[in-house]
Formats: structure tokens, C-alpha cells, sequence
């Protein structure tokens, strides 16, 4: 039996695709939990073109995603912070420093996607991950200078 799954459900497939599964438990299981709807083959029609859709929609944010990591990873931002002997800060960097210098660029992130290899303490330049997705994971450099 074939069903359009709402929901990703594991081993199975993702929200929006057709499956073929078996007939127990598309019907006890996936139905039954309302996890997929049968396709049928008068409006198999239909979810042939909400799969179509999701692709296109999927393709337009992979493009995006990809201008805003080129945009990220031409980037080079300095800031200026307090020093105490000699090259140490008074306190580290944070992720959410660094997101709201991003939204000064006009790059909007979550903190959550900001990766450091290691807190940054010290003056110098330091690599930061953004992690947009999975496979894209574009680095800027952050310069780290004192405050005159």
C-alpha cells in the first residue's frame, strides 16, 4: 500500500513523500495515528504535486542557505575588548556577542549555530563555524584587538 506521510516517522521516510508499506501497518500504525493518509489512485494525483512543491520549496531554501554562506565566509569582523596582562581578555567571547555583530552585517543566526573550536580569551584572529545545515558549515574570522 502506498501513504503520504505527515510526519517524519523513523525507518520509514520523511514528512511530505510517498511510501510503500505495508498493509497492516499503514492502517494500524501510520493512519491509525494519523502519522500518513492513503494514496489512492484518485488523488494520488495530488500528493504528486504537494511532493513536487516541497521539492521546490526545499531547492529555493538550499539556495539561500548557500548565498548566506558565501556571504558569511567572506566576512572578517573586528572587535574591541578590555585586556588584562598583556594579550588575555577579562572574560571570553560568547556566542551571542558574535550573533548580534552578525545581525550588525545583516546576517541573522541563532546562537546555537555558532561553533567555536575553543573559548576565545586572547587577542588574535580566531575561526568561527556557522552551522546553517549539516553540510554547510561556512568559517569567518573574528580579530580580537584591545581597547585603546
Amino acid at each position: 500500500m502506498k501513504v503520504f506521510l505527515l510526519k517524519d516517522v523513523e525507518k520509514v521516510g520523511f514528512a511530505g513523500t510517498i511510501v510503500k508499506v505495508s498493509e497492516g501497518y499503514g492502517r494500524n500504525f501510520l493512519i491509525a495515528r494519523k502519522l500518513a493518509l492513503e494514496v489512492t489512485p484518485e488523488n494520488e494525483g495530488s500528493f504528486e504535486n504537494k511532493v513536487k512543491m516541497k521539492e521546490v520549496k526545499k531547492e529555493v531554501i538550499e539556495t539561500k542557505t548557500s548565498m548566506l554562506a558565501e556571504k558569511i565566509k567572506s566576512l572578517e569582523i573586528a572587535i574591541k575588548r578590555k585586556m588584562h596582562d598583556g594579550e588575555k581578555l577579562y572574560g571570553a567571547i560568547s556566542s551571542q556577542e558574535v550573533v548580534e555583530l552578525l545581525s550588525e552585517k545583516g546576517i541573522s543566526v541563532q546562537k546555537n549555530q555558532v561553533i567555536f573550536d575553543k573559548s576565545i580569551k586572547t587577542v588574535g584572529k580566531h575561526d568561527i563555524i556557522i552551522k546553517l545545515s549539516s553540510k554547510l558549515q561556512p568559517k569567518f574570522t573574528l580579530k580580537v584587538s584591545p581597547l585603546a
